[in-house]
Order: structure tokens, then C-alpha cells, then sequence
């Protein structure tokens, strides 16, 4: 529940925080999913937009995008985008998850399961 008051899901405060990305930030934003773990590479400046500042003082240690937008209580759309800005300008760096192993086929799974009857 909201408290009353805050203008968090307000579509203009949304709107202003975005404002008018530039290309190369919309394309870095677009490569982030919801498990890119996200690290600080400098420190905030001065006049820098308060949520830059944030993302930058919650990335002192890796964290996942979906953490950071948790704990700014912003939209991951969004939050992805100012990401991609502070990847462009070289304020953070980025760690993306291996892909996925191949799943073993069906023998390899019917000769587990029966190893696990056996215990």
C-alpha cells in the first residue's frame, strides 16, 4: 500500500526521471535482465541525478537489477534505463550470468531417479 502523499507511480515523476535517453543508453538498457548483477565502478558526482547517486552507493557491492529496483521502488524498465546511462558514461560495470547448462537428456534423468530409489 502507498502512503498518501508519495508520487512514486506518478507518470510525470516517472517521465522526468527518464526525460529523453540518448541511443547508446536505450540499446545498453535493453541488454539488462532481471539477473545482471550490476558493480560500482566510481563515485557519485556532484549534480548528479539522486537516483544515479543511489544505484552508485548500492553498487559498491554486486547487485542484481531487480534488487536495485526493489530498493529504489521504481519500475525495472526504468531502473534499467538509468543503468544503461551509467554504463555508457563508464560509472558501472556489469556481470551477466553464464548461460544455462544443456538439460540432460531423459536416460541421464531415469538413472538418477532410480539411484535416488535405491538410498
Amino acid at each position: 500500500m502507498t502512503p498518501a502523499g508519495r508520487d512514486d507511480d506518478d507518470p510525470a515523476r516517472l517521465y522526468t526521471l527518464i526525460g529523453a535517453r540518448g541511443r547508446a543508453a536505450r540499446t545498453a538498457a535493453a541488454s539488462f535482465d532481471l539477473v545482471t548483477l550490476v558493480v560500482s565502478e566510481t563515485e557519485p558526482a556532484p549534480g548528479m541525478q539522486s537516483e544515479h547517486v543511489r544505484i552508485l552507493r548500492r553498487c559498491r557491492r554486486p547487485a542484481a537489477v531487480v534488487e536495485i529496483a526493489a530498493e529504489l521502488g521504481l519500475p525495472v524498465t526504468l531502473v534499467r534505463m538509468m543503468l544503461g546511462e551509467l554504463l555508457v558514461s563508464g560509472g558501472i560495470s556489469v556481470r551477466r550470468p553464464r548461460a544455462a547448462a544443456a538439460r540432460p537428456d531423459a536416460q541421464t534423468l531415469e538413472q538418477v531417479l532410480v539411484g535416488l530409489r535405491n538410498l
